[in-house]
This record gives C-alpha cells, sequence and structure tokens, in this order.
C-alpha cells in the first residue's frame, strides 16, 4: 500500500494510492507518528479493501513528504564501501550516527535550497525507514523489522564544507533547509520482501550520478534498528536514513557540487521516483 500526502505546503491532505494508481481520501487527519501508533495503516488497508474510500482528483496536485513532521531524522554515514572508498574514510567497525533536522524534510519534487555561503552541496540517494512502533532495546532483526511501519525515497542533501571542514559535527552540513526531499511515496513494509535488494539511481542534469543497490550496505536495516534502540528510543513516524552508495560530488573527479539551476532526479524500486530543480536560499 502506498501513502502520501498532497496539496499546497502545510495543507497537505492524507491519501493513499490504490492498486490501479488512483488516489483515495483516507478519512484520516494526518500521516505522523499518532496515526502510525494508533494502527492507521491497518485502518486505511481495511477501508481501501472494502471500498470505502472516495477518489481524490489529482490533477495539479502537489506532492509532499508522506509523513509529517517526524520526531527525528537519524542517519547512517558511510553505509556503503563503495561511498567509503571514495571518499577517503575507513570502512566503519560500527555505524556511524548522526542527527539531521526533523525540518530539513520536504516534499519529493520540492525545491532544494543551496545554503548562502556554500560551495559544495552535495547529493545522496537513500532508502529512507519509517518506523511504526517503539523500538527500545531490540534483540533480533526478526523484531527490527516488524517494527517498520514503510520505506521512502529519501535525498540525503549535505554541504560538505559546513559538514567536514567548519570544526564540528556533521549535523551542520546536513540540516540546512530543505536537505531532505522524502516520498513520493511510504510503501509499506509488506510490500517490500526485502529491503536489502532495491536498485537505487540519481541523476543530476540528466547524467546518471550513482546507480547502487541496498544489498552493498555495510549495516543492512535490520542491523541499523536493532543498533540505535541501544542509544535511542525509535519511536513512530521517525524516518532513518540508511546510506548512500557511490557517486556523490564529493567522490568525482572535479567535484560537480550542486549549484542554482541543477536538477537532481531520484528513483529507488518500487518507491517511486523524485525530481527537485536546485535554486539559492
Amino acid at each position: 500500500m502506498k501513502l502520501l500526502r498532497v496539496g499546497p505546503a502545510g495543507q497537505e491532505r492524507p491519501v493513499v494510492m490504490d492498486a490501479a494508481g488512483i488516489l483515495r481520501d483516507t478519512g484520516e487527519v494526518e500521516f505522523d507518528g499518532a496515526f502510525l501508533a494508533s494502527g492507521g495503516v491497518a485502518r486505511v488497508r481495511d477501508a481501501l479493501e472494502r471500498g470505502a474510500l472516495p477518489l481524490v482528483e489529482a490533477d495539479g496536485l502537489r506532492v509532499g513528504a508522506p509523513i509529517a513532521r517526524p520526531g527525528k531524522v537519524v542517519c547512517i554515514g558511510l553505509n556503503y564501501s563503495d561511498h567509503a572508498e571514495e571518499t577517503g574514510a575507513t570502512p566503519p567497525t560500527e555505524p556511524v550516527v548522526f542527527m539531521k533536522a526533523a525540518n530539513t524534510v520536504i516534499g519529493p519534487d520540492d525545491q532544494v535550497l543551496v545554503p548562502r555561503d556554500s560551495v559544495k552541496t552535495d547529493w545522496e540517494v537513500e532508502l529512507a525507514v519509517v518506523i511504526g512502533e517503539t523500538c527500545r532495546y531490540v534483540e533480533t532483526h526478526e523484531e527490527a523489522l516488524s517494527k517498520v511501519a514503510g520505506y521512502a525515497i529519501s535525498n540525503d542533501v549535505s554541504e560538505r564544507e559546513f559538514q567536514l571542514e567548519r570544526g564540528g559535527q556533521w549535523d551542520k552540513g546536513k540540516s540546512c533547509e530543505t536537505f531532505n526531499p522524502l516520498g513520493p511515496w511510504l510503501v509499506t513494509a509488506d510490500e517490500i520482501a526485502d529491503p536489502q535488494s532495491l536498485g537505487m539511481r540519481l541523476w543530476v542534469d540528466g547524467e546518471l550520478r550513482q546507480n547502487g543497490n541496498s544489498k552493498n550496505m555495510i549495516f543492512g536495516v535490520a542491523e541499523i534498528i536493532r543498533y540505535l534502540s541501544r542509544f535511542m528510543v525509535l519511536e513512530p513516524g521517525d524516518v532513518i536514513n540508511t546510506g548512500t552508495p557511490a557517486g556523490v560530488a564529493m567522490g568525482l573527479p572535479g567535484q560537480p557540487y550542486l549549484r542554482a539551476g541543477a536538477v537532481m532526479e531520484l528513483e529507488i524500486d518500487g518507491l517511486g521516483r523524485q525530481r527537485q530543480t536546485v535554486g539559492q536560499a
């Protein structure tokens, strides 16, 4: 099942896409942590299967991020060996964890802004995991995956100078406004048989820059959730960005960082497609 939110920013309407690709009004107030914690996915699925959801006219509607107001965005760095190699980093022996401001989350086709004084704004296609149940000291990989509400595409936009050359934590290179396009859909976990076998691609101005697969993660989705739950409580609606494969600007010849006017396009198998035009803050 594909959950999404459509409408102007701040006024999105929670809808579901049926098997024919038609949008249906869910009758829900919002897709957020409270929705997930209250059994909202099962409630919407039941109504959809009963044919109880009215049609939504979708023409011209903006698509927002599929989850409203995530409590936190937790990110895993250097989680693909080829990406670690291209950046000159040693592959980690434990997940590299950093946080990203929750208000960086925008719609999948919204404009991404290069920050003022930025010279190294970069792209990162990532598999995003949305938590559906509270995770606290999860013991097994099976239990970890049972806590997943669904999956989405994330673009973990990063300013490399802010991140690596300005004397501090990674967060300030990751938390600039608009730096986390998410969506277009939250694809429920039952539709993704194996989150470790998803092709993922990113183009800049029509040129393929990243072409990887989630099977090449150093730490898989289940292990990431298990590991994180030892250090923090993950709650319904939290988003985990699980890392990016090789092909970021930082690792390419000439380091072709983003400039205003560039167009990014991203896709992950089964999770849809994003397209962002880059502007200037």
